[in-house]
């Protein structure tokens, strides 16, 4: 995970790379400069993708999407504009930024969701999110403001674990020591670095901190397994950002729970076990998580665990108790409505959408992590769903969840292309009850999902979301292939909940993407 900095790489290729690759008047068309503000010795570089991650950061938006499109045709594959806006994101906010950290996330799920296209509208979602991402480099001043640099490894201490030693270091806000001893940490594997990250992710429980190293992590196959240490800086960062005394107070309960929990029921001194969980098991499991205080909750998870249920099993009840968020919520108030997320509305970061995300994160995080990090992420996402349920306010566990009888009385077709015209005319007339009634009928029939997802997914790409769209629409088809039948469309009813909520806010960048690609 050798990092070199930009004067190193403009010794080998010289400083007029970019304007050499594009050609100088192009680069002045295109709204960039070759005069750096942000080299030095300690400038981040990424060798022969710097020219085209500079390009992302530099570019004035009004003039990306043709340099994109026109990078494309010269052969330039849609990973490698992902990889080189991830690093541009990366090396520019370093987790500090609201929207900057959000369309990071956003990227992975966008590239999924590319493969999903037909070949003429594959790069649309790509397009929408990268358009954000130069969008908001230069809101924020371009390079002048990067926020990562090259950061030179420290030393683990003897007979240290650096785990630890990281979170003690994030705790005390000390931001380069932290950020050294992660890089003597990250000389190992991308594993090895996750793994000793998520001590201090677990220090809190909150939808930021816990989908920004997933997505992160995500984002490996695209980036590459050498940028690992770049892209989970952001979390290291975001960490120290968020540790104040307030945040403390609010989430750091869990900081003395986890070790008690995981000590209490001995889960760090055996094998987790793989016993079958039958559906009924997942259903109880997931209404007792739902409906507990968060210690309760993390209780009940970490009780099933030591009694050798299968982990994933366990995440299913966590994810299930997260979709009745998006189910049960009663929408928006007048008090907290924006012009993109009106009264009523249950999309962008909606207490549902955030806890789907957060806790298909932490179902993910446990299966990559280790034996520990497999139980304490699934701890702390029971923890944290139910604290989302308490916390927002509400009567949730009163509250009924869509589509109500009424509405699914109403739904009568058993014709599939007749229910996803009515699903489509719900979606458009922003009608979240009956798009739930008749998406929730048509997987009652067992009809194929795959035209429903091409539905939804028309409208996540085309729609500006609220900064979730494309998460959102991930963390659904990721929960829908992971669950088992009898729950898996609860998560397609949500999703063309939350897609009938946004619809209307059509995506900054859409319009123009469709034209250049004639999608």
């Amino acid at each position: 995970m050798t990092q070199h900095t930009r004067r190193q790489f403009f010794t080998q290729v010289g400083a007029g790379m970019v304007a050499a690759t594009v050609g100088s008047r192009l680069a002045g068309d295109l709204g960039f400069s070759t005069a750096f503000a942000a080299d030095g010795e300690d400038a981040l570089s990424f060798g022969q993708r710097e020219a085209l991650v500079a390009l992302m950061q530099e570019t004035a938006p009004a003039r990306l999407l043709p340099a994109l499109h026109e990078r494309l045709r010269n052969g330039t594959e849609l990973r490698e504009l992902v990889a080189a806006a991830a690093l541009a994101n990366s090396r520019t906010f370093g987790g500090e930024d609201y929207v900057g950290f959000h369309t990071l996330m956003a990227m992975a799920p966008a590239f999924h969701m590319s493969s999903e296209l037909p070949a003429e509208r594959r790069a649309l979602p790509v397009f929408k999110v990268l358009y954000r991402n130069t969008n908001r480099i230069q809101e924020q001043g371009g390079r002048r403001n990067e926020v990562l640099h090259a950061v030179t490894a420290g030393g683990i201490p003897a007979g240290r674990d650096g785990a630890e030693v990281l979170r003690e270091r994030a705790r005390a806000r000390n931001v380069n020591e932290a950020e050294q001893m992660f890089a003597a940490i990250a000389r190992g594997t991308p594993e090895d670095a996750l793994n000793s990250l998520l001590w201090t992710v677990q220090d809190a429980t909150e939808v930021h901190r816990v989908v920004l190293p997933y997505r992160a992590w995500d984002l490996l196959p695209v980036v590459g397994r050498d940028n690992a240490l770049t892209l989970l800086r952001n979390s290291v960062r975001y960490c120290i950002r968020a540790e104040n005394p307030r945040y403390i107070e609010t989430m750091g309960p869990v900081r003395a729970m986890l070790p008690r929990l995981l000590d209490e029921h001995r889960l760090l001194s055996r094998p987790l076990g793989n016993r079958t969980a039958e559906d009924a098991w997942v259903e109880r499991l997931s209404q007792t998580i739902f409906a507990a205080t968060p210690e309760r909750a993390a209780a009940a998870a970490a009780g099933a665990l030591a009694e050798g249920m299968s982990p994933d099993a366990v995440g299913e009840a966590i994810s299930l108790a997260a979709n009745q968020l998006v189910l049960r919520d009663q929408g928006r108030p007048q008090n907290q409505a924006s012009p993109n997320r009106g009264v009523g509305s249950v999309h962008g970061d909606s207490i549902g959408v955030h806890a789907c995300d957060s806790a298909n994160a932490w179902r993910n995080l446990s299966r990559i992590g280790n034996a520990r990090n497999k139980a304490a992420c699934l701890i702390l996402g029971a923890y944290q769903v139910a604290k989302d349920r308490a916390d927002r306010g509400g009567d949730f566990l009163n509250w009924q969840p869509y589509p109500h009888a009424d509405a699914r009385e109403r739904v009568t077709s058993r014709d599939q292309e007749a229910l996803l015209r009515e699903a489509e005319d719900a979606i458009r007339n922003r009608e979240q009850m009956r798009v739930c009634a008749v998406v929730n009928r048509y997987g009652e029939l067992s009809l194929p999902a795959r035209p429903v997802f091409d539905l939804l997914l028309r409208y996540a790409v085309s729609e500006d979301g609220a900064l979730h769209a494309e998460k959102y629409y991930r963390t659904v088809s990721e929960e829908y292939n992971a669950n088992r039948v009898a729950f898996r469309w609860r998560q397609v009813v949500a999703l063309a909940r939350v897609t009938a909520s946004a619809f209307g806010q059509p995506a900054p960048g859409y319009e123009e993407s469709c034209r250049l690609l004639r999608a």
